[in-house]
């Protein structure tokens, strides 16, 4: 495994145990900014924990995990705005799960989280992901098809591998023809169909169809990761960071967990094509350099290039076809984004934007702190990343 890998992926594991909380047979990790705890940041620290080498930690975090499942299979997505159950990140647990089985087996939770991701199947390859979120989002598939694809191979099931093909079946065939998946193909309970490219979600989508395609070896899908990887390769610039201009999805905008996504990505991709593998490193360099312990929440900036970022945002704002005031709404969105990522701080303040969602009658998913701050968020998808790449990387 690559030095600078091992090195991030042990500071920034240390920075996220030293937050776990152990009661008896169970621990958990409470978001130190927002004070929640997530089902799916237990997940993902799990499965880096596994992937390390094992760890006294991961026995009980599964054994909170395992606790809060519901009885009809699902878990919560927990989240500062709403706590509701989710198939997305019922796939989660799930994976994680799958992961630990031969260590740490929970056979009934587990079956009962397959059950659940299957039955949240609305169209072939169209997974549910939550009752508040209804629009067909090519992650969550890619998500569910994941879990799914694993599932099938551990026990043999034959429903379970049939519904992780339509999953990626359905992501194949609404990539669009410039390589980018849309965030979204249809428009569920959203203002608007958010069928945008996004750096950030084409990372995302790529890293869980990959974690697909490891168990299902299709052509075809691997025909649409190497399209996918062009796009995302295009979209990075020489010294690493990302072009946030070809990204049009507002509360994505410049998210850190983007280089994670993309060098997990971009190290599968390198599998086939070796010149993916200069984009991974330029990946990790950047990760390497802003995240010392606990990630950021978006890319830091320097003051001094906010004002050119102004064209980013325009940029950024205008793609698709919206009317002009929801475009008027995402250039001011991306400009307070610019100016959050810049103010670093250890805690968030987020009156200011909850004050003007009031305000505007806007109904947001995300929490738009007017500052940057350490996310364990971003933090734990990162290691759940970057550890998979290792694995990748050991097998290339």
């Amino acid at each position: 495994m690559d030095r600078r890998l091992t090195s991030l992926l042990f500071r920034v594991t240390r920075e996220v145990r030293e937050l776990a909380i152990v009661d008896g047979e169970t621990a958990y990790i409470r978001d130190p900014v927002f004070g929640i705890v997530r089902n799916r940041v237990h997940a993902e620290v799990a499965k880096a924990l596994l992937r390390s080498g094992g760890d006294p930690l991961v026995g009980p975090i599964l054994n909170y995990v395992a606790g809060c499942q519901n009885p009809d299979g699902s878990y919560n997505e927990v989240h500062v705005n709403y706590n509701e159950p989710s198939a997305l990140i019922t796939a989660f647990i799930g994976d994680a799960l799958l992961e630990a089985a031969d260590r740490h087996p929970h056979e009934e939770v587990l079956r009962k989280a397959r059950d659940f991701v299957l039955a949240a199947e609305r169209r072939p390859g169209y997974f549910l992901k939550s009752s508040g979120y209804t629009a067909d989002h090519l992650n969550v598939d890619a998500s569910c098809g994941a879990f799914l694809a694993r599932y099938a191979e551990r026990y043999g099931d034959e429903d379970a591998r049939a519904a992780a093909l339509r999953a990626a079946e359905n992501i194949v065939h609404h990539q669009c023809k410039c390589s980018f998946y849309p965030y979204a193909v249809d428009k569920g309970t959203y203002p608007y169909v958010f069928k945008l490219p996004c750096v950030h979600y084409q990372g995302v989508t790529m890293y869980y169809l990959a974690k697909m395609n490891d168990v299902l070896h299709e052509e075809r899908i691997d025909e649409s990761l190497a399209k996918g990887a062009r796009w995302l390769a295009n979209a990075q610039r020489p010294d690493g960071r990302f072009d946030w201009s070809r990204s049009g999805l507002s509360f994505a905008y410049y998210l850190s967990g983007a280089y994670a996504f993309a060098q997990a990505s971009f190290v599968y991709a390198s599998r086939t094509d070796d010149r993916y593998r200069d984009h991974a490193d330029l990946c990790l360099d950047w990760l390497d350099k802003n995240v010392q312990g606990l990630a950021p929440r978006w890319e830091p900036g320097p003051w001094i290039d906010l004002v050119p970022s102004v064209a980013t945002a325009a940029t950024a704002a205008s793609l698709g076809k919206y009317p002009l005031r929801h475009r008027a709404f995402r250039f001011g969105y991306g400009m307070y984004r610019e100016i959050a990522r810049r103010r670093y701080s250890k805690t968030a303040e987020t009156q200011s934007f909850e004050a003007l969602c009031r305000l505007l009658g806007i109904r947001t998913s995300t929490v738009e702190p007017s500052n940057n701050f350490p996310d364990l968020f971003m933090t734990s998808e990162m290691l759940d990343c970057l550890s998979q790449s290792g694995v990748w990387g050991e097998h290339a």
